[in-house]
């Protein structure tokens, strides 16, 4: 019997909502509108102070740009707890007039911030970084991130340009970009004589019963071909500003831009993504055995890549909240606690229902205070998901003391955490379960190994592709299509039925529709980073605990690559990756001689 059988767990419950009031009220709270007000005037007030300083560059002195950035960072806080808060009561009801109004009006309030930022940047490319390397500094702290603004500086439009992007993007590129949130959150499907909004539908790969999962798969590609032409026009949009905006930013591709943000290089990444593709025979193996346990012998139907096998029973988010949190306690108290504190004063969002966005995420509102939505899967999936959020928020937990120009922490090892709980899970899952259990949770697990895999190599691939086309012109929603289904082959390959795949994965998607280019790769860099340590942490448990939250603590303060070297980790060496996926295909391996014996 596996340990999630052993706990009793509170009685389920069906409308889990977060706690915002701890924040504000409502947006119509006093001290919020108080709060929104007084931005504007800040931003003015760092805008003035700024072009004195830009005045005489030369005559600025380390104690000067301190004070300035210590004032700086006192602001980003009250922005953040402010947009954040707007943002979480949007996510979860998209149909709250009131908050999409005063959403809407912190809009020309990040223009504002936007404009300010590029100028700050442009200003601190005509300093002597002497200022913040000298010994002694009091800019000694911020040595880091003032370096790395004085090399983005050289990719700088002209200010008067710069000033227009920032103008342009609010009826642009982050117009599109509500469009697709509010949008996507209230399609609704035709499904079994009733309509259910786009994210039951998709919730319903995990349904039980393979004839609903079949049905929900043809009802979801119906209900996207239905709403794919202002999807279309959002994505169109949004990659072709971007590529103008990198290429007159001297950016040779906007995959240049999102490396240099990630801290990462190319050669990292090539050696990364190719051992991904030394693993696709694997993965394909692993796909067709699970297929062939549910009777398809053309490779798996995409419809059922999330479908149950082996034997496991529901798990309700009670008993998913007392496993991940007994999970978490057996690596340390202290991440134990931080689950439980989060139940205890809610906050997570559980969920699905009309008006909320789809997919999960976790978002930092105070220091080392977040709120997390979910739209729960009643699985071990769902229950991996609860940790991998909870793993955000464990690493806002260990930003807190960092402040705001500190803790900007690039995608890639945003995923750390996050994947590092996930794998504390699931080794507490495999711990005693046998037989038909122990497939299930190897499925589960494998799962979600496999999206972040191959999937996340085809959503490399469809987007490489999408913004080099984007260049020469707008693309149709058949060819969105036709390139995503052919990089579905060139990744799932034979592993699917290729009559089955998912063409509008670039619809379901809200990853493509943001102003952060490849928000893909670093999952994968996440997962493998994340096995990477766990061995280290297997083989050397003393002192790991430490050790793993001071990294999470310097993830804005260093290249990814000084910070795995720490802990021996070479992420520019193929073998690597390659080791930790060898730690994935030990259990392919075992699934499917579990497969097999049945």
């Amino acid at each position: 019997m596996s340990d999630k059988l052993q706990f009793m767990a509170a009685p389920a419950q069906t409308d889990i909502r977060w706690d915002l009031d701890v924040f504000f009220a409502s947006v119509e709270d006093p001290k919020y509108l108080e709060s929104v007000a007084d931005l504007p005037t800040q931003i003015s007030s760092f805008d003035s102070r700024l072009s004195k300083l830009s005045a005489n560059p030369n005559a600025v002195t380390a104690l000067e740009l301190s004070e300035f950035i210590n004032t700086l960072n006192d602001f980003l806080e009250q922005y953040r707890l402010v947009y954040s808060f707007t943002s979480l009561k949007v996510s979860t009801d998209s149909n709250d007039q009131t908050s999409q109004k005063a959403l809407s009006s912190l809009n020309p309030i990040s223009t504002q911030y936007s404009k300010f930022a590029r100028k700050f940047e442009a200003f601190i490319g005509t300093l002597n970084p002497e200022l913040w390397s000298a010994a002694g500094s009091p800019l000694a702290d911020y040595a880091f991130p003032l370096s790395r603004t004085l090399e983005s500086s050289k990719h700088l439009m002209a200010p008067d340009l710069e000033a227009l992007a920032a103008d342009l993007s609010e009826t642009g590129l982050s117009a599109w970009e509500r469009l697709v949130d509010d949008f996507s959150s209230n399609i609704s499907v035709p499904f079994n004589g009733e309509h259910l909004p786009m994210s039951r539908i998709r919730g319903m790969a995990y349904d039980v019963n393979q004839a609903n999962r079949a049905a929900a798969y043809e009802a979801e590609l119906a209900g996207w071909k239905a709403n794919e032409i202002p999807l279309a026009a959002a994505m169109n949009s949004i990659k072709g500003e971007a590529n103008t905006l990198a290429a007159a930013r001297n950016w040779p591709e906007q995959l240049d831009e999102t490396l240099f943000n990630s801290n990462m290089d190319r050669a990292s990444l090539e050696a990364m993504l190719e051992a991904a593709r030394d693993s696709f025979p694997d993965w394909r193996r692993y796909l067709k055995a699970k297929g062939k346990l549910l009777g398809f012998n053309n490779g798996l139907p995409f419809h059922e890549l999330f479908a149950q096998v082996g034997e496991s029973s529901a798990w309700t988010w009670e008993e998913a909240e007392v496993f991940v949190e007994d999970g978490f306690r057996a690596y340390s108290d202290k991440l134990g606690d931080f689950a439980k504190q989060s139940f205890k004063e809610r906050w997570h969002d559980v969920y699905p229902r009309t008006g909320k966005r789809d997919g999960a995420f976790c978002a930092g509102v105070t220091p080392g205070v977040s709120r997390m939505m979910h739209n729960f899967k009643e699985s071990f999936g769902g229950a991996s998901t609860l940790a991998h959020e909870l793993g955000h928020a464990y690493h806002n937990l260990c930003l807190k003391d960092r402040k705001p120009m500190q803790k900007s922490t690039p995608m890639t090892l945003a995923e750390t955490a996050s994947i590092f709980c996930e794998a504390i899970i699931k080794r507490r899952a495999l711990k005693d379960a046998t037989g038909t259990e122990k497939l299930s949770i190897l499925d589960a697990t494998l799962q979600g190994s496999c999206q972040t895999v191959v999937d996340i190599s085809s959503r490399y691939i469809f987007e490489s592709e999408v913004i080099a086309r984007r260049k020469e012109r707008a693309l149709t929603p058949d060819e969105f299509c036709d390139i995503m289904h052919r990089a579905q082959l060139a990744t799932y390959g034979d592993g699917l039925d290729p009559d089955k795949m998912h063409p509008y994965m670039w619809a379901a998607k809200p990853h493509y529709y943001s102003d952060r280019a490849f928000y893909n790769f670093p999952y994968m860099f996440g997962l493998l980073f994340a096995l990477g340590l766990y061995r280290v942490y297997e083989q050397e448990p003393n002192g790991f605990h430490e050790r793993y939250d001071n990294l999470l603590s310097r993830t804005g303060l260093a290249m990814a690559n000084d910070l795995t070297n720490e802990f021996g980790i070479n992420i520019a060496d193929k073998a690597f990756w390659k080791g930790s996926l060898d730690v994935l295909v030990e259990d392919i391996n075992e699934f499917c001689a579990l497969a097999e014996s049945r």
